[in-house]
Parts: structure tokens; C-alpha cells; sequence
């Protein structure tokens, strides 16, 4: 399935590559500021697996919380989002300077209904890019973003899924795997071979670069 359901009508895109980055754990540290709002609400949070329910525990008789309440802290986390998150080392300049050629776009995983506060944290930061917010997978939507587009475009991400999804439905697209060093992404699932592992975000800018300067790309097709 390439058709995407959910409305992009109102991003407007220009005649220059197309950069196209995740935000919790890729822009914004999600991993450390949700383990400290953790310990605020009296829990803990054990990296046992790569998720969340079922590793959150209470500090005062180590018993696990109920999935329940888990996406519970999360909703509540995220509506308390600019309280706590901060940006990765140098993603603002980083970005800044890529968008001198590049268009920039946020697409986060996460509730519609906390787009406010995120925008707001993001604009805080001086990371004034185009933000869409949903759940749906990601992508058909940037396949629906390049659309028939004879131009570069990058998709950043920490999750191997979302990775997978990008690259069966956009061709050509430069697949960057970036995300934190913390004991809970040491249980991540791995990306395919094919998909490109950044350190940091120095190094995702040599990789997008260098990709911008190789021409190994071609118009957009839908996939099979």
C-alpha cells in the first residue's frame, strides 16, 4: 500500500532536496528526560527490552506497571514535553546549516494532539522546520512527500521499522540510522544492511552531503 491517508496538503516543499528526520531520540533526547519524569512520579524505568511497557516499575516496591498507566506517563510526559526534553548535541547548528540547501521537515511519532506543545518546544530551540504528527507509518507518507520529485531526499530515524517502511516506498531514498548510545537502544532491533548507521550528527552531515553531491538518485516511483 503507497497511498497515504494522512493530509499533507499544507507542506510546501521547494526545488531542492528534501531532508525528512524523526524527532524523539533523533532531535530531541526522549530516552533521559522520560526516565527523570519517571523518577518525579515516584517510578522507574528498568531497560530490560526495547519498550516501555512492561519495564517501568514502582520505586517504592519495584512491582511493574500496568500497561495501562504506562501509556498513561507517556500521554502525560508528552503533555508536559517542554518541561523536560532538550536537543541532541548539535542538531540545531547541524540542521540550521543544512538547510541552506536543503528543505527540512519533522515527522515525529506521536499523538496529533501534542503537536502544539511540540512545536512550540521545537520553535524554542530555534528549529522553526515544517512538523507533521502522527502514527500512521511513515512511509507512505514521504513517498507521498517526494511524490515524483527528480531530487534528493534523506529520511533520519532511530527506529528500524520506520527505516524499513521509508525504503519500501521511496527509491533512491538515503536511509540514516541515528540514535543514542543508552542502555535501552542497546535492545533495539537492527536496521538492514542497507540502511546507513550515523554516531552523531556530524556524521549524518558528511553522509547527507555527500549524498547531495552524488547524483545516485531518480524520480520517485510508487512501490511494487
Amino acid at each position: 500500500m503507497t497511498s497515504c491517508e494522512f493530509d499533507i496538503s499544507h507542506i510546501r516543499l521547494g526545488e531542492r532536496p528534501l531532508i525528512v528526520c524523526d524527532v524523539d531520540d533523533v532531535v530531541l533526547q526522549f530516552i533521559g528526560p522520560f526516565q527523570l519524569f519517571l523518577q518525579s512520579q515516584g517510578h522507574e524505568f528498568l531497560p530490560r527490552s526495547f519498550r516501555l511497557h512492561g519495564n517501568i516499575v514502582s520505586k517504592a516496591d519495584g512491582a511493574a506497571i500496568a500497561d495501562q498507566q504506562v501509556s498513561r506517563l507517556i500521554d502525560e510526559f508528552f503533555e508536559a514535553q517542554e518541561q523536560w526534553q532538550i536537543p541532541l548535541d548539535r542538531v540545531v547548528e547541524t540542521l540550521g546549516r543544512l538547510s541552506d540547501e536543503a528543505d527540512v521537515l519533522f515527522l515525529t511519532a506521536m499523538q496529533p494532539r501534542f503537536q502544539d506543545q511540540r512545536r512550540r518546544l521545537l520553535d524554542r530551540m530555534g528549529l522553526l522546520f515544517p512538523l507533521l504528527a502522527t502514527e500512521q507509518p511513515k512511509g507512505p507518507i514521504v513517498h507521498a512527500l517526494h511524490a515524483s520529485r527528480s531530487l534528493p531526499v534523506v529520511f533520519i530515524d532511530d527506529m528500524a521499522r520506520n527505516l524499513h517502511s521509508v525504503r519500501d516506498h521511496v527509491a533512491d531514498c538515503l536511509l540514516i540510522h541515528l540514535m543514542p548510545n543508552s542502555p535501552v537502544h542497546r535492545f533495539a532491533p537492527a536496521a538492514a544492511d542497507d540502511i546507513t548507521r550515523a554516531t552523531d550528527w556530524a556524521h549524518a552531515a558528511e553522509l547527507i552531503e555527500s549524498h547531495f553531491l552524488s547524483g545516485t538518485f531518480s524520480r520517485a516511483v510508487p512501490a511494487a
